[in-house]
């Protein structure tokens, strides 16, 4: 039975009373071309759109838009698309991430200050997921997330091409002399063949099937190729669905508890999933008052098997496992791993969703039995080097480097690993550990997807395709190698990453968790009395209030001023 009578919702508030500010909203909404009846007593739905002419990934969501109007018209509700910030990974510089907060807080506050009784949140790029959600979560009335769904696979000379993934193989080749340019150009036309986000298993296909997971999206939505036909008619399912929800009163707040993030966590390894995920998670979390200890992935990556194989860890592309049997199919894998009485966005538990899933095809989805790896994909490090923790991600690494010591050879910031990193002076050798300082949360500043170093020119003549690299920045979900990300504290705020010199010893020990700088207590102690803070990077604007209020990779990233679960108040219409 419906919770809420016509009375109970905000938008009456703007629109039901005789009075000026009453008469004011009715007359406008008829200057639209609107009725008055066209919003008494019915749930004003608003769909957050972050279709742009400049992101790709989001170039269908203008007319997907309509078949979510379409479902909410008919479900007895009164839809009004608002454009919100599109966070497109490919053009925003220095990095969306420093935006990714910019859209929450954009998406919390056109909920509260608009007559919306609930929302449809259409994205998939990268930070759009996060950002959407967190600014909902805070908001917390009903809501629904939209995926865009990924691209369809690329092509080029007969060959399956994953965005990302393939591209940063293929420019490796290029730049070892092994790939013409004319070659170089085939793949350029061929990578990207239709609207959706990037279809390896990066941080967009990651962060939406980590939203199906938590239970903020229909079941299956979350790897429906953007091309096919089953996604307006989800579309449309969402239009109908977020109706229902709002005489429900389902809010995030019923569905967000610690249990689902450990869902969330549980596919995230299952299918070694980007690194990115840990930081959005950790800020979703906080968003309900919930802290996430890195502590808590690595104990749940000790127990869960990588299942997908998807590119970058794997060999297929999401167009495959979308077909395959999807997320459902994989998380009926790993049901007894989930906490399946868990609330969703349709109504019914995870457990009731999962029923009846199955794998159509056994290579792309794993059974358990002849799993990719017996552990999840990412574990977490800590050490001298890392007191408050990094990410690697294993599947995606050489195994012999997973347990190495080598001496160091550190990038101040990246222009001066751009400038150095082909030198063919550099003393460098396989056995190197590469570091770059000045690229985490203050220091990118944003935290630039700077993690994956490129291997320098002279090894790639040797052979060499892979090298221990450590950073505080992060390192696209697209992304691969032996790379140690958001190492915490950042260098920025004078962490043990910024007292690395060249030559020091650094050592990795993945098996024992264990990242460490061999340098003596005295001498770090010295080189620390020396250390002096860099000047900010931005003076006004965005850029000096992300400065000052943002939190550490270990917290999120998210403004310490935006975490936690205290109420605002609604506003006041005079």
């Amino acid at each position: 039975m419906p919770k809420r009578k016509p009375e109970d919702l905000r938008s009456q508030r703007w629109f039901v009373p005789e009075s000026v500010p009453g008469f004011a909203h009715r007359s406008r909404l008829k200057q639209i071309g609107y009725r008055r009846e066209d919003v008494t007593g019915k749930p004003v739905i608003g769909i957050i759109n972050t279709w742009s002419e400049i992101n790709p990934c989001h170039s269908h969501l203008r007319e997907r838009a309509e078949f979510v109007k379409r479902g909410v018209w008919q479900a007895g509700g009164f839809p009004v698309e608002i454009p919100a910030m599109p966070l497109t990974e490919v053009y925003m510089r220095p990095t969306p991430m420093l935006y990714r907060n910019l859209l929450a807080m954009e998406v919390e506050e056109l909920l509260r200050s608009m007559p919306i009784d609930g929302v449809v949140l259409m994205g998939g790029c990268d930070k759009t997921t996060p950002g959407l959600l967190m600014g909902a979560i805070s908001m917390n009335i009903p809501a629904i997330y939209l995926p865009a769904g990924p691209m369809l696979r690329g092509n080029w000379n007969g060959k399956f091409l994953g965005s990302g993934t393939d591209a940063r193989k293929i420019w490796t080749e290029r730049c070892a002399g092994n790939i013409t340019q004319e070659e170089w150009l085939g793949v350029e036309d061929g990578i990207a063949r239709s609207p959706g986000f990037c279809m390896t298993m990066g941080t967009a296909s990651t962060m939406t099937a980590l939203a199906e997971a938590l239970g903020m999206t229909l079941p299956g939505a979350s790897s429906i190729p953007a091309a096919d036909s089953n996604h307006p008619r989800m579309c449309i399912n969402c239009g109908n669905r977020i109706v229902e929800m709002v005489w429900e009163d389902l809010k995030p707040s019923d569905i967000l508890t610690l249990e689902a993030f450990e869902n969330a966590i549980t596919v995230d390894m299952a299918i070694a999933g980007s690194t990115n995920a840990i930081i959005h998670l950790v800020a979703l979390a906080a968003r309900r008052g919930i802290k996430l200890e890195l502590e808590l992935f690595d104990r749940i990556s000790d127990r869960v098997p990588v299942l997908a194989n998807i590119r970058p860890s794997g060999a297929y592309l999401m167009e495959d496992f979308y077909y395959a049997g999807g997320l459902r199919a994989l998380m009926g894998q790993v049901g007894d791993l989930l906490h399946l009485d868990s609330r969703t966005v349709n109504g019914h538990t995870l457990g009731e969703n999962l029923a009846g899933s199955s794998i159509i095809n056994k290579d792309v989805i794993r059974p358990r039995e002849d799993a990719l790896a017996d552990t999840g994909g990412t574990v977490i490090l800590r050490g001298s080097l890392a007191p408050d923790g990094a990410v690697i991600k294993i599947s995606a690494a050489t195994p012999r480097l997973l347990q190495h010591t080598g001496s160091a050879i550190v990038f101040r910031n990246y222009d001066e690993l751009e400038a150095r990193i082909n030198d063919p002076d550099l003393p460098v050798t396989e056995d190197s550990v590469l570091v770059l300082q000045s690229a985490g949360p203050l220091g990118g500043p944003g935290m630039p997807e700077w993690g994956m170093l490129p291997i320098p020119k002279k090894l790639l003549d040797q052979g060499v395709r892979d090298l221990v690299r450590i950073s505080d920045a992060r390192m696209s979900g697209t992304a691969y190698g032996t790379c140690v990300l958001h190492v915490s504290p950042e260098s920025h705020v004078g962490g043990p990453l910024a007292l690395v010199r060249d030559g020091d010893l650094v050592s990795l020990d993945v098996a024992g968790r264990k990242l460490d700088l061999l340098v003596s207590e005295g001498e770090l102690a010295a080189r620390r009395s020396q250390w002096k803070k860099p000047a900010p990077s931005f003076g006004r604007g965005y850029g000096a209030l992300y400065l000052e209020r943002v939190t550490q990779a270990n917290q999120g990233c998210d403004f310490d001023f935006l975490s936690g679960t205290a109420a605002t108040a609604e506003p006041e219409i005079h």
